[in-house]
């Protein structure tokens, strides 16, 4: 009986201490400094796309557009290739009117310019997520992953008060507190403290990076230049997203190239595991820095290197962020690490 009882207050401790840990782990209350530096980066990088999108406009939406309303609905709906069906939808496929399609596009962009100076947060990132996402299903074979990743950072981002700092909502609240002490009041002006909302956004962003590199890393693994070491050749010889020419570097020295291209493989592939250890995590979030800057400088993806490195900030706690904004200054409380 007593190995019995020892048995169970064992599997009862176990349990305890799983159950704390997860807790732990998704909802203690984290501060809002990191994801308010995401948000800034993620609002501009959204608005970017929009005025981008605004040079040509009509090209993109609309019943004149390179890809019609009626081609985009027969591509979600199967038509043209019925395995690649889903269930997508959007309302831009319903809209004709130039004129409408300049109002909704001007609004979407005034939306993103709020969400990256922090004005009105808390209803402006549900609002950005939601036009964002209009815009993704319309714009079905005109987008890369740029906009993969800013829809999917938009999408945390309205679980949390990211607007609470480094926003014009933190000085709304500092200024005119009388505004913000009813109960709307601190919904849409939140305090600049520690929440739950901001450590399961931020965990959210965490675990999905985690499962786009492992798969990532898992897909290089297929292709032979990455065993034979020839990838990162490849990429720097190729004209077409050549920016920067370093073909002469590479030549000049195989080993090099090689052993980039296999630590590019297995640093993906292993990022799942090795971003959480404090020992190994400021290594793996300097290679993300590294092979992200790279495809930004010399392969001619400045926005989508630049939206990785961003999305890597999730893994950079609330504490450190302060430190870095305020110049070494920190006063936060109940910041944690990543």
């Amino acid at each position: 009986m007593s190995m019995l009882k020892a048995t169970a207050e064992s599997a009862w401790q176990w349990k305890q201490q799983w159950t704390d840990g997860w807790n732990s782990f998704w909802f203690q209350p984290r501060q809002p400094h990191t994801l308010a530096v995401i948000r800034i980066a993620v609002g501009a990088m959204l608005l970017y796309t929009h005025v981008v999108l605004a040079t040509d406009l009509l090209s993109f939406l609309g019943g004149t557009a390179w890809v019609d309303n009626a081609t985009i609905q027969d591509l979600h709906g199967g038509a043209v290739v019925p395995r690649n069906g889903d269930f997508g939808w959007s309302y831009l496929w319903y809209i004709e009117s130039p004129t409408l399609l300049w109002i909704h596009h001007l609004f979407a962009m005034a939306v993103a310019g709020m969400l990256m100076v922090g004005l009105g947060t808390r209803v402006v990132a549900p609002l950005a997520w939601a036009l964002q996402l209009m815009y993704m299903h319309r714009l079905t074979g005109a987008l890369f992953g740029l906009d993969q990743i800013v829809t999917m950072l938009l999408m945390y981002l309205m679980i949390a008060p990211s607007g609470a700092v480094y926003s014009f909502d933190a000085r709304v609240r500092r200024r005119w507190p009388e505004l913000v002490s009813g109960r709307w009041g601190k919904r849409l002006w939140p305090a600049a403290g520690p929440s739950s909302t901001a450590t399961i956004a931020t965990r959210l962003m965490q675990l999905q990076l985690c499962v786009i590199y492992f798969f990532g890393g898992l897909w290089k693994a297929r292709g032979e230049t990455w065993w034979d070491g020839s990838a990162l050749w490849f990429s720097a010889a190729n004209l077409e997203y050549q920016s920067i020419d370093i073909t002469w570097l590479v030549a000049r020295n195989p080993t090099l190239c090689s052993t980039l291209s296999h630590a590019t493989v297995i640093w993906e592939a292993f990022y799942c595991a090795l971003v959480w250890p404090r020992l190994t995590r400021p290594l793996v979030l300097a290679m993300a820095v590294m092979v992200h800057g790279g495809i930004a400088l010399f392969l001619g993806m400045i926005t989508f290197g630049t939206i990785m490195i961003v999305a890597n900030l999730a893994f950079l706690s609330p504490l450190f962020i302060q430190r870095v904004v305020s110049g070494g200054a920190c006063t936060v409380r109940g910041g944690r690490s990543a």
